[in-house]
């Protein structure tokens, strides 16, 4: 990691989406680019996957035009978020909330299932499990997301998802820290705020995740504005206090922190250069972009230009180089 160049480094803490089925397309020029210049992920979505042979043809191109290893990952919960509908005419595999209604040996059966057609795609990042506890029935984006009401509940059906994926090669990564199991708010549309205290976040929402911490390679951080943590309404995705005071020094969490997908519109408070200023201050080691445009592509260019005016703290940018790199290595 230390040969890499800054920009190379900043191309490590980035996780790129691209366009329909063909990596050849004209649209999908900059994102092989991206590749060759060290793009640290690939996220996968339904529009990519149409075909499992072509599909694992894909990944095998995007790991040959890539300067170093990508994460390739997908966001493959079941139910409602699944990203291989196409070869199945629709979901198969059950919501987290119905799994665990059927217990815990279904819920390992269930994830072995997944974890073995990830690892055939050639996979080796998956955006599950949910940790988020499902207090609010009026909640439009978590319900049969998560797996149950009960703290306790979540972090026992999130161990053996994390204990699974780990076991088939397969890196899990915990979802949306803190919580967003008790907003009204959709974070994909607009940033929720929660006015929770500390110790009511603690007892239920945070109480899996932290449950879950030593077991967790990555976290997830959500797009939501927490009033514990900061009075300016800024959503946790960027917040300093969240991460590097919270998550990382209170809780002692040592492994990968992952944006929630910043085209989002929880965090389209900022434009996407100031949001990554704030985040990679605030201790966000890499970014989702489900996009690969020109202007996605820019954005790197600009955030090296923020790093040599100061702007970036360039420390976070190399501690994140390393726990990208250690992560792959692992």
């Amino acid at each position: 990691m230390q040969n890499l160049t800054l920009n190379q480094k900043l191309h490590q803490m980035f996780i790129m989406g691209y366009e329909g089925t063909s990596l050849e397309s004209e649209n999908n020029k900059g994102f092989i680019k991206a590749l060759e210049n060290g793009l640290g992920g690939v996220i996968f979505f339904t529009q990519n996957i149409n075909d499992r042979e072509e599909f694992k043809k894909s990944v095998e191109k995007i790991n040959n035009y890539a300067l170093i290893k990508p994460f390739l990952s997908i966001d493959q919960e079941g139910g409602r978020v699944e990203r291989t509908l196409n070869l199945y005419g629709g979901s198969h595999y059950l919501s987290a909330r119905e799994s665990a209604k059927k217990g815990s040996e279904f819920v390992k059966k269930q994830t072995e299932t997944i974890a073995k057609e990830l690892k055939d795609f050639g996979l080796n990042m998956n955006f599950a499990p949910v940790l988020d506890v499902d207090t609010n029935p009026k909640n439009p984006v978590i319900a049969e997301r998560s797996f149950s009401q009960d703290p306790d509940e979540v972090a026992k059906f999130g161990k053996i998802v994390i204990e699974t994926y780990k076991k088939y090669g397969i890196i899990p990564v915990g979802k949306h820290f803190p919580g967003h199991g008790e907003t009204c708010v959709d974070s994909h549309k607009e940033m929720p705020e929660l006015d929770l205290s500390t110790e009511e976040l603690e007892k239920i929402h945070i109480k899996p995740f932290k449950k879950l911490l030593p077991i967790l390679p990555a976290m997830m951080v959500a797009h939501i504005h927490y009033s514990a943590f900061d009075t300016e309404k800024i959503p946790a995705s960027v917040s300093q206090n969240v991460i590097e005071k919270y998550l990382r020094k209170n809780l002692g969490f040592k492994g990968l922190v992952i944006s929630d997908d910043m085209v989002m519109g929880g965090i389209k408070c900022f434009s996407s250069l100031e949001a990554c200023i704030r985040g990679i201050n605030a201790g966000i080691n890499m970014f989702i972009f489900r996009n690969s445009d020109e202007k996605t592509l820019n954005l790197i260019n600009d955030l090296e230009k923020s790093v040599e005016k100061g702007q970036i703290n360039i420390d976070n940018v190399n501690k994140s180089a390393e726990l990208v790199h250690r992560l792959k290595c692992c």
